[in-house]
């Protein structure tokens, strides 16, 4: 029986709702998934069983936070099917079409329904790059770029409007608690962020943010939220503690009273505000409904020791406002995490290098083994004492496939072919070529938006002086695609063939980069047609080959280092935790509100349970800096963060390192002597 390797609070939310003869649409859902209790494993099981029981895969709507997760989810849900339906386990696992991220969901739903909100159907969609690029653009065009004073930069003005949009919040509240030092250009703002959106809607394009304010409009007609949430029985959301207002209305737009509705996540694990996220979408879910949501804990946790897991408790047990729950194991252990004080950043660089090696000799690999910390600039010292001592590691958060320039170029001429009106893909990709700059570029795009037929225009219109060739070959790739005579997936390989002779002119490493580009053909082939791969691609990429890290990858073994964000989600055997002091953790930027602060303590809850068997936690005495004046001592003293109170180091090994070892007699006797060296050095010349 596949239930029966379920522990009893899992099987509780898996068959919530489902009866045994059959499936019958259950009331809202919400599963409290403590770290390392299987949150995966059960949601996959629950969408598993409603297909088991006999729900329609087509009719449930996955939605998770990466389109990698729902992948995984959609392969665990087949395996699981397997057990039961035997050889029909492909066929029901593959009609789970609609499992995929907020964003990709909603780009699907707005072309399907583009006729009904207005939209042309053909539109493209911005990255962050992309998108901060345009509201560049505009930012000039209005001329805030030549203020008297300094006008916040373009990818500060995008984060100020993606806040807002996303929270649902008003400008000047956004500008009072999250920019303060923009506040003064608040009627600027507005009026760059109306100029923004004309833009957008001129060029035919949607950014990240409008996939889901797009959709968040389309679903405040009553009519066609009952159409969508018509459309699907059971709606299953993971992670749903990093969701944002903007997501939550969405939700109980689709299903109002609740039916079908499972959510799952943490609270503790709430860490994403800085992306508008929201802790209060998961705590005022039970009351978003009448009666109120079920609540299912799943507190037994499948990852690290129990002496781990009582320390990690008694750092969240402190916290204002939570679901309660007590993680348990029954993975004994009698050794408690350390909480190790050090000198300074040097000693904590040479404490974790010494403990990574010591646990490498005993058997544990480096990439068992991550050092974690709360801003990717603390690993500084770190990274020079392991490159100084030969030992290999890979950090977390280098550029992703599509900020590489070879990638967004291609990218670039797939989207300007299937919008010619998109006006950052023209602007990029026109100044590829020789001889054009970004003059000709803006007159060229100038004549294609007076144009009806905006490719017509461009082939009409006559070749830049110093351009040559390259133009003629350029129109001919745009004809030929917007034609589509090669089809899909044959036309990325005719964009590779045309963008050849221009990477290997512009790229010294264009070999490494021609990686990139072969990897991209193959993506390309998994997908149906060109909207839907930009479209994917766009919203959830890869990584990039050529910004691998070269010498640990040329190692069979390497070291993991991370911030806390991007470990969530991630264990190890063995777990270093770096400048646990006020000032880090908390950092010194986020301890303005009551809310503020509960998260940066969810950030050292995160961290602790990241770790299987072993979880190390250093607090430099202190710090030096730059900023001091010159006849101070140049650092700053430092106590331990305030998460971790007097009242807790019970539940923690206390130490020093390095140990002070006693004194021989000869070192005792080596400190009384005293000599006047000044002396002997005036005597050396008399």
């Amino acid at each position: 029986m596949y239930l029966e390797k379920l522990n009893p609070q899992q099987r509780m939310a898996v068959e919530h709702g489902t009866l045994a003869g059959g499936s019958h649409v259950a009331g809202p859902l919400l599963v409290i998934a403590g770290a390392g209790s299987g949150k995966t494993n059960t949601l996959a099981h629950r969408v598993a069983h409603l297909i088991v029981k006999g729900a329609d895969p087509r009719r449930i709507l996955l939605m998770t936070f990466s389109r990698r997760a729902a992948f995984e989810m959609a392969r665990r849900v087949e395996r699981i099917c397997a057990e039961v339906l035997g050889r029909n386990s492909g066929i029901m696992a593959d009609a789970l079409a609609w499992s995929g991220t907020f964003h990709g969901i909603g780009a699907r739903l707005l072309r399907d329904y583009a006729e009904q909100i207005g939209v042309d159907p053909a539109f493209t969609i911005h990255d962050r790059e992309d998108s901060a690029d345009l509201m560049n653009l505009v930012r000039h065009d209005l001329g805030f770029s030549k203020m008297e004073s300094r006008f916040p930069t373009k990818g500060t003005c995008l984060a100020i409007y993606s806040r807002a949009v996303n929270s649902q919040t008003e400008l000047p509240l956004v500008l009072r608690d999250a920019f303060p030092w923009c506040a003064a250009w608040e009627k600027q703002l507005r009026e760059l962020f109306a100029a923004y959106v004309e833009a957008k809607q001129t060029q035919n394009v949607l950014d990240y943010d409008d996939l889901l304010l797009y959709w968040a409009q389309m679903v405040a007609e009553p009519l066609i939220a009952e159409d969508i949430g018509g459309r699907f029985d059971h709606l299953l959301v993971d992670e749903y503690q990093d969701t944002n207002r903007l997501q939550a209305s969405i939700l109980l737009a689709l299903k109002p009273e609740g039916q079908g509705l499972t959510v799952v996540g943490d609270d503790a694990q709430s860490i994403y505000s800085f992306r508008a996220a929201t802790v209060r979408n998961i705590l005022d879910f039970p009351a978003s409904f009448s009666p109120p949501a079920n609540i299912v804990t799943l507190d037994r946790n499948y990852r690290s020791t129990q002496p781990i897991l009582a320390a990690a408790n008694a750092v969240i047990d402190l916290a204002s406002e939570r679901f309660t729950k007590n993680l348990w194991t029954e993975r004994q252990s009698g050794e408690r995490p350390r909480l190790v004080t050090v000198r300074d950043e040097a000693d904590q660089a040479r404490y974790v290098a010494d403990k990574v090696l010591e646990n490498r000799e005993e058997g544990t690999r480096l990439k068992n083994q991550a050092v974690l910390f709360r801003a990717s600039h603390h690993s500084g010292a770190l990274e020079v004492e392991l490159t100084r001592r030969n030992i290999p590691f890979v950090k977390f958060g280098g550029l992703k496939f599509l900020d590489s320039a070879h990638v967004k170029d291609m990218l670039a001429v797939l989207r300007f072919a299937l919008n010619p009106r998109d006006r950052v893909a023209g602007f990029r990709l026109m100044q590829i070529l020789p001889g054009v700059g970004p003059s000709t570029a803006q007159r060229a795009l100038d004549q294609m938006a007076e144009d009806p037929s905006p490719l017509q225009a461009l082939a009409d219109m006559p070749a830049p002086p110093r351009a040559g060739e390259d133009w003629t070959s350029f129109v001919s790739v745009m004809q030929e695609l917007r034609s589509k005579k090669a089809g899909w997936p044959a036309e990325i390989g005719l964009v590779r063939e045309w963008y050849q002779p221009h990477l290997e002119r512009l790229h010294e490493d264009a070999a490494t980069r021609q990686a990139d580009l072969l990897q991209l053909e193959q993506i390309a082939g998994g997908y149906p047609s060109r909207e839907r791969f930009l479209t994917e691609l766009t919203l959830d990429p890869p990584d990039a080959t050529s910004d691998q890290a070269g010498v640990p990858l040329l190692d069979e073994d390497y070291l993991i280092l991370s911030t806390i964000h991007s470990a969530k989600g991630q264990e190890w055997t063995k777990v270093f935790m770096l400048n646990v002091v006020d000032g880090c953790i908390p950092s010194d930027l986020g301890v303005g509100t009551r809310a503020e602060i509960e998260e940066e303590r969810r950030l050292l809850y995160v961290a602790m349970t990241r770790a299987r068997d072993n979880l190390d936690l250093v607090v430099p005495q202190r710090f030096f800096t730059h900023g001091q004046n010159a006849q101070g001592d140049r650092h700053v003293y430092a106590s331990r963060t305030r998460f971790i109170p007097a009242t807790l180091l019970q539940f923690f090994e206390v130490c020093g390192w390095p140990q002070v070892k006693s004194e021989s007699a000869s070192a005792q006797q080596a400190r009384q002597v005293r000599i006047d060296v000044g002396a002997r050095m005036r005597g050396m010349w008399r």
